[in-house]
């Protein structure tokens, strides 16, 4: 005997949190913003554009020298060859960047799922952005340049003398980067303004020197210096393909981070998953100067 199913006890409780709740309205607001502001970083270093590379590539960071000099000859006699080394200094290897965190059922009870889940979200994209310039600034203190002065105005005048000869030929642009420590005995006597891009103080042609990005995250009694266009900057792709549909990621146009939402009924929570590799580097090292301060 065929019996009628009542359809109504099939249907999705009422309320219920679905995945079409979460996605893509929270993970697109996320991304577009992380993506915003790497873009900020990208324009502050001067970088035109990031290049996309797979996972499981690597960077490679030079060292260029010049290792003759040959004498010069008379007329008509043979030109000796002037000779460039150019020395492998490091190595970056590429890899997709896996980040996970949950939000549980009493923190979404407590203060509402919008609250509570973009709250933790904003503490690890937080924490991305400062992986991202904690790596950033470890490949620059690979510069093997070297310039000293006493104090900071004379150390940065040396860097920046020690940059232009480096680049004498080319129509290089100077940026430094000052540990917040060394910067604040001169900020505090001194009207300047300051701008933020990507958590990052700057201050744009600082002494006319050039750009000086000012951070906590700098060892006190050194600055670094180098020109923009030996900044580069790559990315592995987190959109398209299989890995975009296999877990769900939502991305925007650059495609620099991909991210998911989910309610885990296992722990209640509602789960954030966020992949991402970006980085940033100088493509030559000896292009890059790292000043020491000495005393007054």
């Amino acid at each position: 005997m065929n019996k009628a199913f009542n359809l109504q006890r099939f249907a999705a409780p009422e309320n219920q949190t679905k995945a079409a709740d979460l996605e893509p309205a929270i993970s697109m607001d996320f991304v577009s913003r992380l993506n915003s502001n790497i873009t900020e970083l990208q324009n502050l270093l001067g970088i035109v554009e990031l290049d996309a590379m797979p996972s499981g590539n690597t960077v490679k960071m030079y060292k260029l020298e010049q290792t003759n000099t040959p004498e010069q000859v008379g007329e008509g006699e043979e030109i000796a060859l002037t000779k460039f080394k150019r020395t492998l200094v490091n190595t970056i290897e590429l890899t997709l960047k896996k980040y996970r965190k949950q939000t549980t059922a009493e923190s979404i009870q407590k203060v509402g799922r919008t609250m509570a889940v973009n709250r933790t979200d904003d503490k690890m994209i937080s924490n991305l952005q400062k992986e991202i310039k904690k790596d950033f600034y470890e490949q620059l203190a690979k510069g093997t340049g070297s310039a000293t002065g006493k104090g900071l105005q004379a150390t940065l005048s040396a860097a920046w003398a020690a940059v232009k000869k480096y680049y004498e030929d080319e129509d290089a642009t100077p940026i430094f980067f000052v540990s917040t420590d060394d910067v604040a005995a001169y900020l505090a006597n001194a009207q300047v303004s300051m701008q933020t891009a990507f958590g990052m103080s700057y201050i744009q042609d600082f002494l006319g020197l050039g750009t000086v990005v000012i951070s906590p995250a700098l060892e006190a009694g050194k600055l670094i210096a180098t020109a923009k266009e030996n900044l580069r900057g790559v990315y592995v792709p987190a959109s398209g393909g299989d890995l975009a549909s296999s877990f769900g990621l939502t991305s925007d146009a650059t495609g620099m981070m991909g991210m998911t939402h989910s309610a885990s009924t296992e722990n209640a929570t509602i789960e954030t998953l966020i992949m991402s590799c970006v980085r940033f580097f100088p493509e030559f090292t000896d292009g890059v100067i790292v000043g020491t301060i000495s005393g007054e």
